[in-house]
């Protein structure tokens, strides 16, 4: 099927349509339209006129859309899932989580356009406020730029998107160029619910070309971006005043306490080290367990990695399918291999078919490895032995990463000790760091971006403080 771009209410084609490939095995799934410079200045230039009719919606208007939108993508899940599973070569079930989890983002950012307001202020706190009175506003920033990553290509665009609309915002999205699918189909589905012409415009095309592009039009006044740090770095160096919200990269890690239940903690931790592929921003690639538990931990690890079901995404039974290209796949095989050549033990999996990678863990990765100290992005876990907590917690918090992390422990005081002590946008106790839910704040330190992402948190970036004062 062929896809057009969406521009200011309107399907627009340019030249020849690219494919877009199933990454498991080539198959070609869709053709999209892309942009170039002159569709981007056009999709801007339409969301700046349709800001203006985004702020006069009431806040009930904004949560009807939403409240509409959310009911159509239910309707719509089979097909969005199976969009989702041929784009991102994503197992079918972990598509159709996905889609309802997009279903549920659309339902709080609703709520949340229910919940905008400011507060009174207390001027006469200070002798000079006698006899005035203030109240602050929050109103939309105007247009925003929503650039999206392909391992989760329809729920992290309704992060953007959602809150942005109940915000009262106009957005220009730009997916990622491998799975601009979705959120094509997403152009038709807003439309369908009325949203104003222009509100929302869809413009794939490669990053680089049109992301510098975006980033830098003077109409342009927040940038939400979710990708790689050094993309993130980049469009930090090129918003200047433009307001900025990054979810970047991580290498994730858990602390496994001598006390833990290894028979809550390992099913978890395979989970949250291989779903996806391990193509997931907070995916487990570090364990530090303690070494009284160390060696049962490493071979359960193993067991549960051998486990997983490798096989074509839209098979219900798949567990593995691929990484989003066979480029990709190299990579992580590369890795793997340095691990190993430096002195780690690659106790499960590793081989490469194509784009797939076997399900791989490692025993005693050298710090300074690739799979130590970069992000993985792949199905690939390092498990580490560690004599204690305070150990464990100087190896989490040696990474210039910081978005997620967690421990398993029975003692709520180490939990809590730990969670103190870890510099890291989220810690979770007795869960591995993969774990979210839509609503909650999410968003890292260090390398791994700045500001929250949740639809109450994300509102709260796209708008702006307004005082009014009265005498």
């Amino acid at each position: 099927m062929e896809y057009p771009m969406w521009i200011g209410g309107r399907p627009v084609v340019t030249g020849p349509p690219r494919k877009v490939q199933l990454p498991y095995d080539g198959a070609e799934v869709a053709a999209v339209h892309e942009a170039g410079p002159e569709q981007v200045d056009a999709a801007v230039e339409a969301a700046a006129a349709a800001a203006a009719a985004m702020r006069e919606l009431t806040l009930a208007e904004r949560a009807f859309l939403l409240r509409k939108a959310h009911d159509k993508v239910l309707e719509r899940s089979e097909a969005l899932a199976l969009a989702l599973s041929s784009e991102s070569g994503k197992p079918i079930r972990e598509a159709r989580a996905e889609v309802d989890r997009a279903a549920l983002t659309l339902l709080f950012s609703s709520e949340e356009a229910h919940r905008l307001c400011g507060e009174v202020v207390p001027m006469d706190a200070s002798p000079a406020g006698k006899g005035r009175w203030a109240m602050t506003l929050r109103e939309p920033v105007g247009v925003i730029a929503a650039i999206t990553p392909f391992n989760f290509p329809l729920n992290l665009a309704m992060h953007k998107i959602g809150p942005a609309i109940a915000a009262g915002n106009a957005v220009v999205h730009k997916p990622a160029s491998a799975t601009p699918v979705t959120a094509l189909m997403m152009a038709g589905v807003f439309e369908e619910c009325g949203l104003p012409p222009g509100a929302l415009n869809v413009i794939p095309g490669p990053g680089g070309a049109i992301g510098d592009l975006l980033v830098s039009h003077p109409k342009v006044a927040m940038i939400t971006f979710t990708g790689s740090p050094a993309v993130g770095l980049r469009i930090r160096s090129l918003a200047g005043m433009k307001r900025v919200t990054l979810e970047l990269g991580s290498n994730s890690a858990v602390i496994v306490e001598d006390d833990a239940d290894l028979d809550a903690a390992v099913p978890r931790a395979v989970a949250g080290s291989f779903a996806n592929s391990g193509q997931v921003c907070i995916s487990v690639q570090r364990i530090f367990a303690h070494q009284k538990v160390y060696g049962e931990f490493v071979e359960r690890m193993a067991e549960g990695a051998r486990k997983l079901k490798i096989g074509h995404p839209h098979d219900p039974a798949t567990d593995i399918s691929s990484l989003i290209t066979t480029g990709e796949a190299e990579r992580v095989e590369a890795w793997i291999g340095e691990a190993v050549r430096a002195g780690a033990g690659l106790v499960a999996g590793g081989a490469r078919s194509r784009a797939t990678i076997e399900p791989a863990v490692l025993a005693q990765a050298p710090p300074d490895v690739k799979i130590s100290c970069q992000e993985a992005f792949g199905p690939v876990v390092a498990v580490n032995p560690v004599n204690g907590l305070e150990e464990a917690v100087a190896m989490v918090n040696a990474s210039q990463y910081g978005l997620q992390a967690s421990i398993y422990t029975r003692d709520i005081e180490k939990a809590f000790w730990a969670a103190r002590r870890v510099h890291v946008g989220g810690f979770l106790i007795n869960e591995v760091p993969a774990y979210r839910v839509d609503q909650m704040p999410y968003g890292g330190v260090k390398l791994s971006g700045m500001g929250r992402e949740g639809p109450k948190y994300a509102v709260e970036e796209m708008t702006e403080v307004k005082l009014i004062s009265w005498r």
